[in-house]
């Protein structure tokens, strides 16, 4: 027997159960907002329009900020700004790279909070705060983004007033921070799946070509394809894209264990 309940009215789906204990005002409204955000970040196209969805939302979000960037570690080791609101946020992203100091680093490399109240009194990073002082900057605020296998991340809040962010500041940063977090592993998810997905029409299209081309068999072809993308030091669909625009396989040296084998004449032709 089905439960009619199942199919009662939606209207008071979401709403705290009834033992929950009421929350204040400021509380509902910000569990609201974090909702509304986690709504918008998923219908972002890609992975950089949700990095660039994220901090723009984050000055409208976080009590205080007014520039926002996000700093990421690639897996060479290199920090690089992501995206970002402005060109302040930018600068003040070069100075800490260029210094190798400020609550950016910090943030990123000890995977803490960092809030910096006032720039005129601060005794840290004196490189950077020398530049920062020039650049305008007030104070800042910065949390830890994300961390999925050796990625790093650091959102980047500023304000061009002294004292800008309190305790509430980084309550709703680091609750602002783990929405964004799911949404940018779930963008890069969904970006990793298309980029796999065309790279394998990519190669399809270019051993549809070889068989066509040669008479040969899709073995053969993909053979042929691995084997240049192994000798000439590229990746297999970098090969494959070059044949499917150009019409020619790249050339690359053949080892004479190749000559050997019985590849058709024209395909051995354009491997020569």
């Amino acid at each position: 027997m089905v439960d009619a309940r199942a199919h009662g009215s939606t209207q008071h789906r979401g709403e705290p159960s009834s033992e929950a204990t009421a929350g204040s005002a400021g509380e509902d409204a910000l569990a609201q907002q974090m909702g509304e955000l986690a709504r918008s970040l998923a219908q972002e196209d890609d992975l950089d329009a949700t990095l660039q969805a994220i901090v723009q939302a984050s000055v409208d979000t976080v009590p205080g900020a007014q520039h926002a960037s996000i700093s990421a570690i690639l897996r060479r080791k290199e920090v690089t700004t992501r995206a970002s609101t402005d060109e302040l946020s930018l600068a003040v992203d070069r100075a800490q790279y260029e210094t190798g100091q400020g609550p950016c680093l910090d943030s990123l490399y000890d995977q803490r909070t960092v809030r910096l109240s006032d720039v005129r009194t601060e005794v840290r990073w004196p490189e950077f705060i020398h530049r920062a002082v020039n650049l305008g900057v007030g104070s800042m605020l910065a949390v830890q983004l994300y961390v999925k296998d050796d990625e790093l991340g650091a959102l980047n809040l500023l304000s061009e007033s002294a004292d800008a962010f309190s305790d509430e500041s980084e309550q709703v940063a680091l609750l602002f921070a783990i929405h964004a977090a799911v949404a940018i592993v779930g963008a890069k998810e969904h970006q990793d799946m298309s980029e796999a997905l065309g790279t394998r029409g990519l190669i399809g299209q270019a051993m549809g070509i070889l068989m066509e081309r040669h008479k040969i068999t899709g073995e053969r072809a993909f053979a042929v394809l691995t084997r240049t993308s192994q000798h000439s030091n590229r990746k297999l669909h970098v090969i494959a894209g070059e044949l499917v625009i150009s019409g020619v396989l790249p050339t690359a040296p053949v080892p004479r264990a190749w000559a050997e084998q019985k590849l058709s004449a024209p395909v051995e032709a354009q491997l020569t």
